[in-house]
């Protein structure tokens, strides 16, 4: 297989006789779901985050000298 395309780059663009081309509305529709995911990362980044930072505070309060909440830990 060619790495460049060259057997096929000059090729003539196809164009369907059936279909007709989808509008560029329909087609930012097709992909709309995934622009959904973009901010998935940083949200669950600033949800990791968060957690960190009660687990820190807890760990560090008076829940962790308490005898009853010795193994709260094994929870999380």
């Amino acid at each position: 297989m060619n790495e460049n395309y060259e057997d096929i780059i000059n090729l003539p663009h196809h164009v369907s006789k059936i279909h007709t081309p989808m509008s560029l509305w329909n087609r930012a529709a097709q992909f709309a779901p995934f622009a959904a995911l973009n901010g998935h990362k940083r949200a669950l980044m600033e949800t990791e985050k968060q957690n960190q930072q009660m687990y820190e505070h807890q760990k560090d309060s008076s829940l962790s000298t308490d005898p009853q909440y010795e193994n709260w830990e094994d929870y999380l």
